[in-house]
């Protein structure tokens, strides 16, 4: 037998050995989810309230189901990436029989709450139950670059561990369901705070001519040092203490400045670092002005 042959045969096994996965609801994310599916190979069922959207989809090879329920009977595990938590109730309501014994995956958004709540539902009918969360938008689907976050039973995500392999970096966050959907919030708010100080930067460098493409290249090789403060802090925060032996609250109140006087003689909006600088004085007042930056946490934890 040749190289060639073996090599061919192999393949088609692999492939043929990939579990069936279903994908339920076909917006944006969902079509997405369900083409990483098909190009890993695994044998791919779909269902969506407008079945006119899975054309694309079934000439690669899916499978377009005529019900929810016949969807959910097409596969061991069950990937929903509806609109919301109560339209997942609604799409499996008439098919809960169905789930049983079988793995459903939530990919829906919500809160940490709506995912407590949908475990105990889950419970109740018998269903195995995964929450999670996408840490990217449609195109990112499929590189092992960007997170998928999961939470709750384990065995659900070791189980289908390989098809979740195919949609991304898997990550598995902990027994309790709702910590992927309060990771997701919270990444959230880290990118648009980090996306809304890069674009106050870019106001302020590009009003002296400079190209926002060149500033950039400078701000993400700074951020790689940023990422250095923010894995020291981390350490500080769960310790409770906050050694100000690299840069002060002080410091850094006087040093915004900086960038409040750049910006405003460029006519640029100073909302955000305002708000930084009120953060960090609070914090100064409150005992903490010889503290590291990782002592405003103490500020913001105040109710």
């Amino acid at each position: 037998m040749s190289a060639e042959t073996t090599s061919s045969e192999t393949t088609t096994a692999d492939t043929t050995a990939r579990p069936a996965v279903t994908v339920l609801g076909l917006g944006s994310m969902g079509t997405a989810l369900a083409a990483a599916l098909l190009a890993a190979g695994h044998p791919t069922t779909v269902w969506n309230r407008s079945p006119e959207k899975a054309a694309p989809l079934v000439a690669r090879g899916a499978v377009l189901a005529g019900s929810a329920r016949e969807a959910i009977e097409a596969s061991p595990l069950v990937i929903s990436v509806v609109l919301d938590y109560p339209a997942l109730y609604s799409v499996v309501d008439s098919a809960l029989d169905a789930l049983k014994g079988r793995s459903l995956i939530n990919l829906t958004s919500g809160s940490p709450e709506q995912a407590l709540e949908a475990v105990e539902w889950a419970r109740r009918y018998g269903v195995e139950y995964l929450d999670g969360a996408i840490m990217t938008t449609p195109p990112g689907v499929g590189s092992p670059d960007v997170m998928f976050l999961f939470s709750g039973d384990r065995t659900v995500f070791d189980a289908h561990r390989s098809a979740l392999e195919a949609l991304g970096d898997p990550r598995y966050l902990g027994a309790e369901p709702g910590l992927a959907s309060l990771y997701d919030t919270a990444l959230l708010g880290l990118m648009w705070a980090t996306m809304t100080g890069w674009l106050h930067g870019t106001a302020v460098v590009t009003a002296e001519g400079t190209k926002a493409t060149d500033f950039t290249a400078v701000a993400t090789r700074w951020l790689g040092t940023v990422n250095t403060f923010i894995t020291r802090y981390a350490g500080q925060v769960d310790r409770g203490g906050y050694p100000g032996d690299d840069a002060t609250v002080d410091v850094q109140v006087a040093v915004i400045d900086h960038l409040l006087h750049a910006a405003e003689a460029r006519g640029v909006d100073n909302a955000l670092p305002r708000l930084l600088k009120s953060l960090m004085e609070r914090a100064s007042a409150a005992g903490h002005g010889a503290d590291s930056y990782g002592s405003l946490i103490e500020v913001l934890r105040t109710k």
